[in-house]
């Protein structure tokens, strides 16, 4: 009897484990400018069509030259390891070196640039739609980072339209998601448990609306009009700057000094959250790298240290102030928490970033609970521009993993009542 509780125990307990819900890792600090794009548009969270290429950039900044190595994983709709086995989704093999590296040229910061190309001779090819994660080693096989990115088969039609609120009371703040699905050559089988939906705003896993169930059906097309299930706080237009030429200022630079490395000291940010919304061209908490005079930004694109600043009374010690976007994944890290100057009466904090296009804004996170508020600096406004995308996922009575089978885009520029 106690052997037999034991075996039960032992395989719970393994079944838990496996079932566990996975995170990225993020890099450590000489791991900088991560960029994961798919074949015709650049993007931190590529969605590719089953058989594109997909192509994962980033720096190593100790200059070592240090080999690193790649394993690809497959997981189900929720971030659970499916029970496919890697013969199943990968035609080829992965734990291979990468290496296709170079160094950087004519830069203060010395660098190795890494390039992933998949597939490749090795790895040939993803044999199913879903979610995948890139894991990178290096050669203790201890990993150093991870990415999520997405496979769709494009067999399901996806309408998105972006709405204000129905709610009266948050009409001015929030956005509202509306979604048709349409089956097309696909026959949905009880859509309520077998079809899932996952709705990103600016390509941010972290703020994402996950398995919102369909409301109602006409004939086959699947419909989403909720009026709270499906809202998104409306933000604002990121602050943003651009140092191409990393020795002179421009809009957002307001002086430049060169130590080791070049200091780019951008204008005292100021908080929004009460004042009139205003439209300001962004790209969406996304970054570009990029230099001038370089045929190459790649590997000749230097590196700066970008001094953030905010106007902004000292905070409680239960909250703190933190840079926030894209170029980190949306991670919240202490290389991203500012420090109150009681001289000056002002956050700031120097990250060091390539040469490029960014995006940015301030959010405050309770050091308690380790929530985030991104409106709390910035203010949350129905007419601010936002991308949005809708992952349509599909697992058929019997079927052994989530399927992608659409992608719906939309963005809140033709946002209507």
């Amino acid at each position: 009897m106690l052997k037999s509780f034991l075996s039960v125990f032992v395989i719970f307990c393994s079944q838990t484990i496996f079932a566990q819900i996975v995170q990225e890792l993020n890099p450590p600090g000489y791991i900088k400018s991560i960029t994961f794009q798919g074949q015709t548009n650049e993007s931190q969270l590529p969605i590719l069509q089953l058989g594109q290429q997909l192509v994962l950039e980033f720096d190593a900044l100790n200059g070592d030259e240090e080999d690193f190595y790649y394993k690809i994983e497959h997981f189900d709709y929720d971030w659970t390891p499916s029970q496919l086995m890697q013969t199943e989704f990968l035609n080829g093999i992965d734990n291979q070196r990468i290496r296709n590296y170079e160094n950087s040229f004519n830069t203060l910061q010395i660098y190795s640039h890494y390039i992933l190309r998949l597939p490749n001779s090795q790895t040939r090819g993803l044999k199913v739609s879903g979610n995948y994660m890139i894991e990178i080693f290096n050669d203790m096989d201890e990993m150093v980072f991870s990415r999520k990115f997405m496979i769709q088969e494009n067999l399901a039609n996806v309408g998105v339209s972006i709405k204000r609120s129905r709610d009266v009371k948050k009409v001015e703040r929030m956005q509202s998601v509306d979604i048709v699905i349409n089956s097309g050559s696909l026959q949905f089988n009880n859509p309520l448990q077998t079809v899932k939906t996952l709705i990103i705003q600016n390509n941010n896993l972290n703020t994402a609306i996950k398995n919102v169930p369909p409301q109602y059906t006409i004939g086959n097309d699947l419909i989403y009009k909720y009026t709270n299930e499906t809202l998104f706080e409306g933000g604002n237009e990121y602050f943003y700057f651009e140092n191409r030429d990393i020795r002179g200022a421009n809009a957002a630079i307001q002086f430049i000094e060169l130590h080791e490395l070049y200091s780019n000291y951008l204008f005292t940010n100021v908080p929004r959250f009460n004042q009139p919304y205003t439209y300001n061209p962004d790209i969406n908490g996304n970054f570009l790298i990029t230099a001038i005079d370089a045929d190459r930004p790649s590997i000749e694109a230097d590196y700066a240290w970008m001094h953030f600043s905010l106007l902004l009374d000292e905070l409680p010690p239960t909250q703190s102030v933190h840079v926030y976007g894209n170029f980190n994944n949306y991670a919240i890290e202490n290389t991203t928490k500012m420090t109150f100057n009681s001289k000056k009466g002002i956050y700031e904090v120097p990250i060091i970033l390539k040469q490029g296009f960014y995006n940015f804004k301030y959010v405050i996170v309770n050091n308690e609970t380790g929530t985030l508020n991104e409106s709390a600096v910035s203010g949350s406004y129905w007419q601010t521009e936002n991308d949005y995308k809708v992952v349509v996922y599909y697992r058929d009575l019997g079927a052994r993993y989530d399927r992608i089978i659409g992608i719906g885009q939309g963005s809140s520029v033709n946002i209507s009542n």
